[in-house]
């Protein structure tokens, strides 16, 4: 279902609820009324039929109401002269019905009456006591009344005397009442219908004008557009968000074809070498034996060169998205197998160690290969017989070299893919190791930094996550990440 639908329906759900909530509480009031308005007539004729009076026995004794002219004791039913109203053709009748109901359950009706009304156990408990009230609805011979039995004590005895009122008036208001209602509702969700259509519309004819604006912008990403921040508040916040999306995603196209850019520039040098060097070795057999020997050493190397950049080209492509499988790594340990590879690969340097026992949740390859890296960065730039400074504390890893340390201009493009700085280019390396080390760090929260050491060298510190996530402290947060 579309919006548009749902907000239509929607409209005429409610103002039909209401319609319907009203309808019912007026009705339900207006035979509140009604019927309350009958209870009091009842209570009226009951009132005239209670009076005491005299003149009603054949010894001239007075008797009290409808049932005073009988003995209570015995359950003798009351003569006709013992009513001080007239007896009614029906139950129709403007002065109402009467009967009496006695405690053993006899009823003396009106002389000519052809009806007798229901008794049920209320009103056998009020004839019992002689006092009391109970109101009851019947429909006795196809008219539908309201009784009130009422009690009544004379002469020792109890009594009930029931009066009825016909509901034919109160019933046919009702009814009336009803199909007025139900036109009204039924022209309230009709209106509902329109006017929900109508505003649904009005409501949604900006969102539609955003979303055309959007499409168009999204089929033509080659020539950068943004969305107009105008219109309400709520359409401003969402062009501005939607604004930033496609910032995000300029951005992210641009690297990636910086990224290729660099990888393809970055690939001709070796690729070159190498197809230089096959093309000897394919006339080797005219060179001396030591210079095949070293051909092929060189091509070997350059294929290794060659598969390490693909290899590193390829890691970076990941960008810094997290990884889907990580795992929970001792770091401290991923850190002392690479100062022993970097250790047997440089004998001439000396690697002082202060590492603490330390966990972080991270993508395992990555981490491996990033914090190799960045041992290996300190060994290429440490002179011989220098000393390299490894600490793992509070889930930071920090390195320190006692080489030249970074340029000024060189800081701030440290981490930078392919970047190499003056001193480095004549060293081998594609520029990719500190880049994959931030983006490693990056990924889960982390952060990598570049500064120049106290009393010379270069400072690397690298926190992959965890307990090293936290933001680094105010005076170190100048140094930028290499």
């Amino acid at each position: 279902m579309t919006l548009r639908r749902r907000l239509t329906a929607a409209a005429a759900l409610a103002v039909a609820a209401v319609a319907v909530t009203l309808g019912v509480v007026g009705y339900l009031t207006t035979r509140s009324h009604l019927v309350s308005e009958l209870q009091s007539e009842l209570h009226q004729r009951a009132a005239v039929a209670l009076v005491p009076h005299n003149g009603g026995g054949p010894d001239g004794s007075g008797d009290h109401g409808p049932s005073g002219a009988g003995n209570a004791q015995t359950g003798t039913p009351p003569q006709t002269g013992d009513f001080r109203v007239p007896a009614p053709p029906g139950l129709g009748g403007a002065p109402g019905y009467f009967q009496s109901v006695f405690p053993n359950g006899r009823v003396a009706t009106q002389t000519g009456a052809s009806v007798q009304l229901p008794v049920n156990a209320q009103v056998l408990a009020i004839a019992r006591k002689g006092s009391g009230s109970h109101y009851l609805s019947a429909t006795v011979k196809g008219t539908h009344v309201e009784i009130l039995a009422v009690g009544d004590r004379n002469d020792g005895g109890a009594h009930a005397v029931e009066v009825a009122l016909p509901l034919t008036s109160v019933d046919s208001v009702l009814h009336g009442l009803l199909l007025s209602y139900g036109l009204l509702i039924g022209a309230g969700i009709l209106l509902a219908i329109i006017f929900g259509t109508v505003i649904a519309r009005a409501a949604l004819a900006p969102i539609e004008r955003f979303s055309a604006q959007t499409e168009r912008v999204t089929s033509a990403l080659d020539r950068p557009r943004r969305l107009e921040e105008t219109g309400a508040d709520e359409l401003r916040r969402l062009a501005a968000s939607f604004n930033q999306t496609l910032d995000a995603l300029e951005r992210s196209i641009q690297s990636q074809r910086q990224l290729i850019a660099d990888a393809s520039h970055e690939l001709r040098t070796p690729m070159a070498a190498l197809r230089s060097n096959i093309q000897i070795f394919l006339d080797a057999h005219r060179l001396p034996e030591e210079d095949r020997r070293e051909l092929q050493g060189a091509i070997v190397a350059e294929l290794d060169e060659l598969t390490q950049l693909v290899t590193d080209v390829l890691e970076l492509a990941r960008g810094t998205v997290p990884n889907e499988h990580t795992e929970v790594i001792e770091l401290d340990a991923v850190l002392r197998d690479a100062v022993a590879r970097t250790q047997r690969r440089a004998p001439q340097l000396s690697f002082e160690l202060d590492i603490e026992p330390t966990l972080v949740t991270n993508a395992p390859d990555r981490v491996n290969r990033a914090v190799t890296n960045i041992v290996d960065n300190a060994r290429k730039w440490s002179p011989d017989g220098g000393s390299v400074e490894v600490a793992l504390r509070d889930g930071v890893l920090t390195v320190r070299d006692h080489g030249p340390g970074f340029q000024d201009d060189d800081l701030e493009h440290v981490f930078d893919r392919f970047y190499r700085a003056h001193q480095a280019r004549r060293m081998p390396g594609s520029g990719l190791g500190l880049a994959i080390v931030k983006q490693a760090a990056e990924a889960h929260g982390g952060f990598a930094q570049a500064a120049n050491a106290p009393g010379g060298g270069a400072l690397l510190r690298v926190a992959f996550g965890s307990a090293g996530a936290q933001q680094p402290a105010p005076d170190a947060s100048a140094a930028l990440s290499r």
